[in-house]
């Protein structure tokens, strides 16, 4: 699968080399970039996966990496590697959205626990992504005016309130209420809101 592909970043060749086997061994397609340059130079052909870099390198840095995936918009898990002077680095990696740090010199549990993370990361954001993307079809098939329904509801309007807001009766909010319920399948009021605030991404 290519959400399963761990890029491996690190200008050392050892390490690179020593990473694919550990990787692979463990059932994962590796890609390997000997520099920041290489990896920036594959991004177009990346659309998703997980990447492994060391946050110093010649050129681009780690974090370098890190402000081009954010940037990207790309759905691409990080992990960084850091010598025992680089913490610091490695907290800023983490606000620049890094999943996970590994302390060098780090054992191969370490690191295939640290890729488990991301990859579960990886499918979390996936998955919310898959639901906001139906939810944002479901909205469009909602009319005008049940459009201005929804809105009211999710800031909490009592049916009585938005009629009057809205200058209807009560009973045609009910209408337009079950109306939006149905084309939104949604169970209830709580499920209802809970689906529109994750449509704007809050």
């Amino acid at each position: 699968m290519i959400d399963r592909v761990v890029h491996v970043v690190d200008d050392d060749q050892a390490v690179r080399e020593s990473l694919t086997f550990m990787l692979t061994a463990a059932g994962f397609a590796v890609a390997a970039y000997e520099s920041g340059e290489d990896f920036a130079a594959a991004m177009d052909d990346i659309e998703t996966g997980c990447l492994i870099t060391d946050v110093r390198m010649p050129g681009m840095s780690g974090l370098d990496l890190l402000r081009l995936v954010k940037a990207s918009g790309k759905l691409i898990t990080a992990i960084v590697v850091t010598g025992h002077g680089d913490v610091p680095l490695a907290v800023e990696a983490m606000k620049l959205g890094a999943v996970e740090f590994l302390e060098k010199p780090y054992d191969e549990k370490s690191l295939l626990a640290a890729v488990q993370a991301a990859r579960a990361r990886h499918d979390r954001v996936r998955d919310v992504e898959k639901e906001r993307t139906a939810i944002g079809a479901r909205i469009r098939t909602l009319s005008r005016r049940e459009t201005e329904v929804l809105q009211r509801l999710v800031d909490g309007l009592q049916n009585k309130e938005i009629a009057r807001d809205l200058g209807i009766s009560p009973r045609t909010v009910e209408v337009y209420r079950a109306n939006v319920m149905g084309k939104m399948q949604a169970a209830s009021l709580s499920e209802l809101v809970r689906m529109a605030l994750l449509a704007n991404g809050d």
